[in-house]
């Protein structure tokens, strides 16, 4: 019997605001193997409020402080995009697994200088790009792999990219809010590398904090990071990059939208057919994404693919906790997130090149 199963891993979270609460702590205090023994929030009234609430029997200030608790064996960490850098680096250089909400960090540099210390101390580090972790993604990229090995659908002739988000917190509710003001913090990074413009320094971080999600999603069904061929970034609200992947294009289509509904989709077309793959709002629980099979002929059908009532923020909490314990291999490990900044800011140099100056009227 494997010993390390029948244990607990002693979990510390760092930021209990909504997506620490909602997406986080509440899918790992319901994990059997684990237990959540330290909070590290700023705001005093809602980390008692968030420690009442999810039995949590610890809870300190800050990070550092956290750090100092001899029990806690891994952290969780849910912060703005300018700490959960550096707070991430301090668990790991304290000898602490490590989980973080994408992206890792601002900057590729950055990012290096995370797995450079996780590999160092022989850790576990994790970025949460949970649609790996989706029911339907993982029976996309099975039937995926299968068409690409058989050839029954033939060649693959374009692979389309496209979030124009919408609505993605599908009307929360039992989380805690209180009206305290969240103080500066005791550390800090930047958001984005030295060389971008001021003009597009929100711009790059936005979009690297939503839409890393779809690239992640694209190298996690290929298994490649595709080359940047063209770029089209001054309009925040309808953006194209034109991909390839040896002889094959990828248009990835990023924008923003006003929709109730979420507007997320990965679609490959062969010459016989297409694979679509439609993923549901991040937030909306137990449900995963919906996928379809086109097979043209002359008695063209489509098959449809709908999972079982799971949600990959819950999936994703009960892999890296069994991942540490058994010290198996993670689906996000830092090292491969490293990929999504790279393409990030190749995609960015391509656009500030060609427009060094924003149009500030798009």
């Amino acid at each position: 019997m494997d010993l390390k199963k029948e244990m607990k891993l002693k979990i510390g979270v760092v930021g209990a605001g909504f997506m620490g609460q909602f997406a986080h702590i509440a899918n790992y205090a319901e994990i059997q193997n684990c237990e959540i023994v330290a909070l590290a929030e700023y705001r005093p009234d809602l980390r008692h409020k968030v420690a009442t609430k999810f039995g949590i029997p610890r809870t300190y200030e800050n990070h550092t402080q956290l750090l100092n608790d001899s029990e806690v064996e891994a952290v969780i960490v849910i912060t703005p995009r300018n700490i959960t850098g550096p707070v991430a680096y301090d668990c790991l250089k304290a000898n602490k697994h490590v989980f973080t909400e994408k992206p890792m960090a601002g900057t590729l540099e950055q990012g290096e200088k995370l797995v450079q210390e996780a590999k160092k101390n022989n850790l576990q580090y994790v970025v949460g790009y949970m649609k790996r972790y989706d029911e339907g993604v993982i029976e996309g990229k099975k039937i995926l792999n299968r068409l690409i090995e058989t050839s029954e659908l033939g060649s693959i002739l374009f692979v389309r990219v496209h979030c124009f988000m919408g609505d993605s917190f599908c009307n929360p509710s039992g989380y805690i809010e209180t009206n305290e003001d969240s103080p500066e913090s005791i550390v800090s990074w930047p958001t984005n590398p030295e060389w971008v413009p001021t003009c597009y320094e929100l711009d790059f971080s936005g979009y690297l904090n939503t839409y890393s999600h779809n690239t992640n999603l694209l190298r996690y069904l290929f298994d490649e990071t595709p080359k940047v061929d063209y770029v089209n970034f001054t309009q925040m609200d309808g953006r194209i990059a034109v991909l390839n992947m040896g002889n094959i294009l990828c248009s990835l289509e990023t924008g923003r939208s006003d929709y109730h509904y979420w507007d997320e989709i990965i679609q490959v077309y062969f010459k016989k057919g297409h694979l679509t793959i439609k993923t549901p709002p991040p937030l909306l629980r137990n449900n995963s994404a919906r996928v379809e099979l086109y097979r043209a002929g002359e008695k063209p059908e489509t098959k449809i693919y709908s999972g079982n009532w799971t949600w990959s923020f819950k999936t994703q909490a009960n892999a890296f906790v069994n991942d540490v314990l058994n010290n198996t291999p993670s689906v996000n490990p830092g090292i491969d997130a490293l990929e999504d900044l790279r393409l990030c800011e190749k995609m960015w140099k391509m656009q500030i090149e060609r427009n060094p100056q924003k149009n500030m009227d798009t």
